[in-house]
């Protein structure tokens, strides 16, 4: 084994790092909704692993053995596996990062706008490309889920928080999929997306992160209202 081989696991190793030695800071308090956090990102998780091993084994995209470690689960690396883990735990940190320190900032209607507009472009986005399975698939599921917590009034008063907390994690999103895909560790079938990319980054992906994203934010804030821990 080289040591290019620890690529993929040493990228989330450092994804993690931050959110991991702050989660006991005295003002944010992360460690005390981690009994929250963990079932949000399980369930979350969950979805994304389903989805991540049918797009694999139909070819949608796949992984370079040079950048893994070479343990697989259902055709699936073992890093795959701690992804949909480690980054939601870290996004979620973000978020509530921003909730504490712009507890007075909020734009509600900004935001809720905002999400009306990504439904439907969401929509017309899967419509006008369902040809392509990524494409297709990624966008039509963003707009259901966001269309849901809209209707079901999910995000509430979070909807600002949630927004802000999507924009900055867009940054180290940048760097940490930048590396995947340029290396690259993950390849994708050209048939299977638009093929309009961003630092190599197909623009699925942010669609992609976006859903996982959502997901995670308002499972955890249900768990949280309903506090059945």
């Amino acid at each position: 084994m080289e040591f290019k081989n620890f690529t993929y696991l040493i990228i989330l190793f450092f994804s993690l790092s931050a959110p991991l030695a702050l989660s006991f800071d005295k003002k944010v308090r992360y460690y005390t909704n981690l009994k929250y956090i963990f079932p949000a990102i399980l369930i979350t998780a969950t979805v994304f692993w389903v989805w991540d091993i049918q797009f694999t084994a139909s070819g949608v995209w796949s992984f370079n053995s040079k950048y893994t470690l070479g343990m697989s689960i259902a055709g699936m690396p073992i890093e795959e596996w701690l992804f949909f883990i480690i980054i939601p735990y870290s996004c979620v940190f973000i978020y509530e990062v921003l909730k504490h320190y712009l507890k007075s900032f909020e734009n509600t209607k900004l935001f809720w706008g905002l999400s009306i507009f990504l439904v439907f472009a969401f929509f017309l986005i899967s419509y006008f490309f369902k040809n392509q399975a990524y494409t297709f698939l990624t966008f039509l599921l963003s707009g259901i889920y966001l269309g849901y917590t809209l209707v079901r009034n999910k995000l509430k008063t979070h909807i600002t928080n949630f927004y802000l907390a999507y924009i900055v994690s867009v940054i180290p999103f940048l760097a940490v999929n930048g590396i995947l895909t340029t290396l690259p560790v993950v390849e994708y079938n050209s048939a299977h997306i638009l093929n309009i990319r961003i630092i190599n980054i197909p623009v699925e992906d942010f669609s992609y992160f976006f859903l996982m994203f959502l997901m995670v934010v308002t499972i955890y804030e249900s768990l949280k209202e309903s506090k059945i821990f």
